[in-house]
């Protein structure tokens, strides 16, 4: 019968994607500090272009940059919203009553990442999936601890204390 049900629909869909509305259970911030990092690190990458003569090739060095820029931004932005979507409900928001809050935020600072090319706005950016992830973390009952990432941009990031 589902595969019945299936055929008739496999014309008519042209693209499914989830983590996981199964749900799997299978949650990690880690991702989202990875991309986190990544805009910084493309951000540095475009400031010191942007001190070279521009050239035909310096052009379209900026141009891919900053294009994976708002990639790993907008990754961000997809990573959270999984976590808080599917894992931040219930019994877990009574401890955590910003959790609704601090998603915004990064929501906000991942577009404001995208839309310019302010340092401060990655390096808040970083902050804020560190403080989301520290949440995330404690909703597990696991803790954590913070540490420098051992590849630039060399900022702080949260892990579990395993």
């Amino acid at each position: 019968m589902i595969y019945d049900l299936i055929s008739k629909f496999d014309d008519t869909i042209e693209e499914a994607s989830a983590h996981c509305d199964i749900p799997c259970g299978i949650y990690d911030p880690q991702p989202a500090l990875y991309h986190a990092l990544s805009t910084v690190r493309q951000m540095d990458i475009l400031i010191g272009l942007a001190a070279n003569e521009m050239t035909v090739m310096n052009a379209m060095q900026i141009a891919r940059n900053t294009a994976e820029k708002e990639k790993q931004a907008e990754k961000v932005k997809h990573e959270i919203r999984i976590i808080w979507g599917d894992f931040m409900k219930g019994d877990k928001l009574k401890k955590h009553p910003g959790a609704h809050d601090l998603a915004h935020k990064i929501m906000m600072k991942a577009s404001a990442c995208k839309q310019d090319l302010h340092r401060e706005d990655g390096e808040a950016l970083v902050e804020l999936v560190n403080e989301f992830a520290e949440m995330f973390w404690d909703m597990k009952g696991v803790k954590t601890k913070r540490v420098t990432a051992p590849y630039a941009p060399a900022l702080e990031v949260v892990y579990p204390d395993l």
